[in-house]
């Protein structure tokens, strides 16, 4: 995981970013996940030997609801970035991520937010994207409560070393076939 509490796309990073694409390039033999919400940037922040993005590469887009996915989705999807995951965390609202969807998104990742302060992940907006991964056979995790967590109408208050765990004990998580 590259920037696994920042954003490697953030402004700050302009100026040591250069040494970590050269190092990223070096170490061919590991595989680097960068999450970003700024995908806006990735444009002025490649190397020039990107071309189609580095093999061993994964660039991750966060959204958080429906006007961010309007946003971020489109320059995500036409990036050149060879392996995409998309990861609704923190789920704030319903996503409507159907207009989006397609096999160029290798996995969906969802999650609510931590923290005492935390708004309100609701179980049906997880289902919903769930069903939509399920029916466009793409790769769907959920990833944690969040501490806030809504289901069937009945609000729960969900201790951070309980989240993940209690995402998989849902057992919705569905792992697409590709032929």
């Amino acid at each position: 995981m590259t920037c696994f509490t920042s954003d490697f796309f953030v402004e700050d990073a302009d100026v040591w970013r250069p040494q970590i694409w050269k190092m990223i390039r070096k170490r061919s033999d590991l595989t680097f996940l960068m999450i970003t919400k700024r995908i806006d940037r990735l444009a002025i922040c490649v190397p020039d030997d990107w071309g189609e993005g580095y093999e061993h590469v994964t660039i991750c887009c966060t959204i958080e609801n429906q006007k961010q996915a309007d946003y971020r989705l489109p320059i995500y999807q036409s990036a050149p970035i060879r392996h995409k995951i998309l990861i609704c965390e923190p789920l704030l609202s319903p996503i409507n991520l159907s207009p989006y969807l397609g096999e160029w998104v290798e996995q969906v990742v969802v999650g609510g937010e931590s923290g005492k302060e935390a708004r309100v992940c609701k179980y049906e907006w997880i289902l919903d994207i769930r069903t939509l991964c399920m029916e466009k056979n793409v790769s769907f995790w959920f990833k944690q409560t969040g501490y806030h967590f809504q289901r069937e109408g009945k609000l729960y208050s969900v201790p951070r070393q309980y989240q993940h765990s209690q995402a998989r004990r849902a057992g919705i998580n569905f792992e697409s076939v590709k032929e």
